[in-house]
């Protein structure tokens, strides 16, 4: 859960640091003091796209921090351990900072990463729900994923779509040999061709590269010959003044007088070697000095072989030493299609294997998003009928594809459709629901899908859109029955939801040294009522409005207590004031 979040040099929120418990906790303020500042900050911390217009004005950077509690969340411990980065029980800080530049920087646990790791992380951590989320529910992908996720079909759906495209791999490589057989004649001829002129140059594996070291060689040969003999004659050949001469001498002059001083046994020793040595190497120079003298043409010979090397590996636009990698290729692609029709009978074989291990998993997946429909849209129904939509009716409704298609994701048509009325049928969402009832509907999906599913803390923006009266004060009932399972973070402006919070908190703008910034205050039992007091009544709060509001926090408070007595007024804060 969501521990705490520090905010500095966000839009006109010059420094707030909030600190939030588990429950159901509601963020209240006039319209334009911040409250969605709040929830963008708190994305900006979980990898959101950043924008330098977002620094508050005369700032040089923003600063966002999320302090989270993850000992109880299982696939985020995970996640950590798996990423290396940090400890897997306690608290998991994500930091971001935006430069003036454009620049962002973020790290986990201290450490720097990429934003895509804290996309990925944060969608362990928390669920965002703005108004944006509830228009999405219009959308075939948006349904599709609700019942998937709620449906535990998700696994199932990866691995139909893991054989999807290994079905059409194979029918990929079926089509294009079908497509080559036009010209399988022409293109073996050119092969054969091809083929016969490398095999008849015959480069062998490193050859030119090996060529080019002795032609080099062979190019400078009076250069290294004069090298050579000079070397010789320094090293062995100069009976006088050579290296071996002396050190022979050397070794005769320690050999007189060992008898007398036998410490001099290892420089001996190593006189002698180094004679040894010396004679060796002059063999090897002696050696290479005849191999020069052997055959004068061999430079000429390896100049035409350099060429022939070089012509072949330009006329295929490849580098020499590829060339005998594509004597291979040719051949391989020469019996290939000298045994087509074997090799067009296997692929298709290859490919109605794949489409038939994914018409399997297709079936099964279809079965499970069937049973799984079949309960989401009971449970969806009930949570309309508690959310002021009594009556109303959802159907997930699960169809084959036109012609029996098959996708990536299946073979079903998913949609949803829904009945906000008695005797009215169930018509597509996308045609019928209203802002409001999306909203509505987006709460009683929640409360299903985070039964058994989803990141342990829950943010909605404005839930309560385009709701009012007792339906409001179920809608904040329904958000403290979440509260129970997920840390629950709304904001709200209306007092019925306001009230069934367990943590309140209010933003405020104000101008301090002709500068506009937001505060964030968390309330006590006192505070709470005048808030409470200044949503049901406005500008004018009335003894009446405050009592009104003690009476909702009260009642909210101890949900058992007399509903019927305080329900019309509730509804209608507009008698209040």
């Amino acid at each position: 859960m969501l521990r705490e979040l520090h905010i500095r040099d966000l839009a006109i929120i010059e420094s707030v640091a909030i600190e939030l418990d588990p429950g159901f906790t509601t963020l209240t303020g006039e319209t334009g003091a911040g409250k969605s500042i709040l929830i963008d900050a708190l994305a900006l911390a979980l990898g959101e796209r950043s924008d330098a217009q977002a620094i508050r004005s005369g700032a040089e950077r923003l600063e966002v921090s999320a302090s989270f509690e993850v000992g109880d969340n299982p696939a985020a411990s995970a996640w950590l351990a798996d990423n290396e980065l940090g400890e897997t029980t306690g608290d998991c800080v994500l930091r971001r900072v935006v430069s003036s530049d454009g620049r962002s920087r973020a790290w986990i646990n201290g450490r720097p990463v990429a934003a895509q790791l804290l996309r990925e992380l944060g969608g362990l951590l928390v669920d965002i729900c703005g108004q944006q989320d509830y228009q999405s529910l219009r959308h075939a992908s948006t349904q599709r994923e609700v019942l998937d996720s709620t449906g535990d079909t998700l696994a199932l759906r990866a691995s139909v779509r893991a054989a999807w495209q290994a079905w059409q791999a194979a029918a990929r490589e079926h089509r294009e040999l079908l497509a080559r057989e036009h010209d399988r004649d022409s293109r073996r001829e050119l092969l054969a061709f091809q083929l016969g002129e490398l095999q008849a140059l015959n480069p062998r594996e490193g050859e030119y590269a090996e060529a080019e070291r002795e032609h080099r060689a062979l190019h400078h040969r009076a250069r290294i010959a004069s090298a050579l003999h000079a070397a010789l004659a320094r090293s062995y050949d100069d009976d006088g003044g050579s290296a071996q001469a002396a050190v022979a001498a050397a070794h005769q002059s320690l050999a007189e007088v060992l008898e007398f001083d036998p410490e001099l046994a290892p420089a001996l020793q190593l006189l002698g070697e180094a004679e040894i040595q010396i004679r060796e190497a002059a063999s090897l120079i002696q050696q290479r000095i005849d191999a020069l003298d052997q055959d004068p043409a061999r430079e000429s010979e390896l100049d035409d072989r350099l060429a022939a090397l070089q012509a072949a590996a330009r006329k295929h636009r490849i580098t020499p030493d590829e060339l005998p990698a594509l004597k291979v290729r040719l051949g391989d692609e020469l019996e290939q299609l000298g045994n087509y029709a074997e090799s067009c009978s296997r692929l298709e074989s290859l490919a109605s294997e794949k489409r038939q291990a994914l018409g399997k998993l297709a079936a099964a997946l279809s079965a499970a998003r069937t049973r799984a429909a079949a309960v989401l849209s009971r449970d969806i129904s009930r949570n309309m009928a508690t959310l002021g939509m009594r009556g109303g009716q959802f159907e997930v409704r699960v169809r084959p594809l036109p012609d029996a298609a098959i996708g990536p994701d299946g073979a079903d048509d998913i949609e949803f459709l829904v009945s906000a009325n008695p005797g009215q049928p169930p018509a597509p969402m996308s045609r019928v629901a209203s802002g409001g009832e999306l909203s509505r509907l987006n709460l009683a999906i929640q409360v299903v899908a985070t039964a058994t599913h989803g990141a342990p803390t829950l943010v909605f923006d404005e839930v309560d859109a385009g709701v009012g009266g007792a339906v409001a004060e179920i809608v904040g009932r329904k958000l403290r029955e979440l509260g129970l399972k997920r840390q629950v973070l709304c904001v709200t402006h209306l007092p019925q939801v306001a009230a069934q919070a367990s943590q309140h908190f209010t933003v405020r703008k104000q101008a301090v040294r002709g500068k506009t910034s937001t505060s964030v205050h968390k309330l006590d039992s006192a505070e709470r009522v005048e808030e409470t007091a200044r949503m049901l009544g406005g500008l004018e709060i009335t003894a009446q409005t405050r009592a009104h509001a003690g009476e909702m926090l009260a009642a909210a408070a101890n949900p058992a207590g007399s509903k019927t007595k305080t329900a019309g007024r509730r509804s209608t804060p507009a008698q209040a004031r």
